[in-house]
């Protein structure tokens, strides 16, 4: 344990701490693997808004019921392209990813694949799912609904959800580009983990119950779009895709991820996947991405900056680090971990 408070943890330990937890609150093993992947995802990339810190809020709701741990899932094809999968409340990230496993298989087919996800719980750190397209050679995106915790742009009340968006893509050599974002300065996980290190966050992230600024992550009542009206306009884009569009629950009616652990959160979710060979020449397309890439390498970077990285490459410097020294995990999260309590 460090001066902070943190344990570093070995991926491979930390992932089975994740798992056998999951199972012991009656996960079914099934999807406590697939949740754990995406939980060390996170972690193992530094994205520790979606890893550790959230781990005895699942489990808490898998107590109370709040996922329907005997789902039944189903994939109905609308079109030569589309279909949605019915994930029946169960835990976001297992069903999420056999949703992006059929929009593959539909890209595979016919050029692409849309798949929307109606009604799972929260899924994690979604650029897992474009990662895993990318990975088989699919330019993919995905965005996700979630519950009012932003103020609109000019509001004062929250109505929108953090609502991320994720982008990967392929290249020639080297790792997929990835770019996952929430459509607020920071997303929740992130109030969470300072709350759980201690630490103040930045007075641009969030503002407490009177609409102001705070620095105190206990303080938060809501936080901001990304750059304002931009921010804002890319929420309510979420929102249509992967709520009205799949005939969910939109905006301020989402239901809220931590005022009832015991009710169904009925999330909606949007896949779409292209097959670059459909468009043009693939070989070409991967060239140019890698191309891409080695340009933005060369470009002489600004002071205080060491180079110019693509999108997702910082984090996979992290995951590299986190290789040889461990997983900060905190002291309090970690005690949990390894503890016979259920949450």
């Amino acid at each position: 344990m460090d001066a902070e408070g943190l344990v570093y943890v070995e991926q491979g330990k930390l992932r089975h701490l994740f798992k056998e937890k999951l199972i012991n609150v009656g996960l079914p093993e099934i999807q406590a693997d697939k949740t754990a992947d995406l939980l060390i995802f996170a972690d193992a990339r530094g994205i520790h808004s979606h890893g550790s810190v959230r781990m005895q809020y699942y489990a808490e709701r898998i107590v109370k019921k709040g996922y329907n741990l005997q789902p039944k899932l189903k994939f109905t094809q609308q079109g030569p392209s589309s279909g949605t999968y019915f994930g029946d409340n169960a835990i976001g990230h297992y069903v999420a990813f056999e949703a992006m496993e059929e929009a593959i298989a539909l890209a595979q087919s016919s050029g692409i694949g849309m798949v929307g996800v109606q009604e799972m719980g929260h899924s994690g750190a979604i650029g897992y799912f474009v990662e895993h397209a990318a990975q088989q050679g699919m330019v993919a995106l995905t965005v996700c609904q979630s519950d009012p915790m932003v103020v609109p742009f000019g509001g004062t009340e929250p109505y929108f959800g953090t609502n991320p968006i994720a982008f990967a893509s392929p290249r020639a050599s080297g790792n997929p580009i990835l770019f996952d974002m929430a459509t607020t300065v920071q997303a929740w996980g992130k109030i969470l983990d300072a709350r759980s290190k201690q630490k103040n966050i930045p007075d641009t992230w969030a503002v407490d119950a009177q609409g102001e600024p705070t620095t105190d992550p206990f303080e938060v009542a809501a936080l901001l779009p990304v750059a304002g009206p931009k921010g804002y306009g890319l929420m309510m884009m979420v929102d249509i895709l992967a709520g009205s569009l799949l005939g969910l629950p939109f905006g301020k009616h989402v239901t809220s991820m931590y005022e009832d652990l015991s009710q169904y959160r009925r999330l909606g979710q949007f896949h779409i996947v292209i097959n670059p060979a459909y468009f043009g020449d693939e070989a070409q397309f991967l060239r140019q991405v890698s191309d891409m890439v080695d340009e933005l390498h060369d470009i002489e970077p600004a002071k205080a900056f060491d180079q110019v990285y693509y999108p997702g490459e910082i984090q996979e410097e992290v995951k590299k680090n986190y290789a040889e020294s461990g997983i900060p995990v905190a002291r309090s999260i970690y005690d949990y971990l390894i503890s016979d309590i259920s949450y």
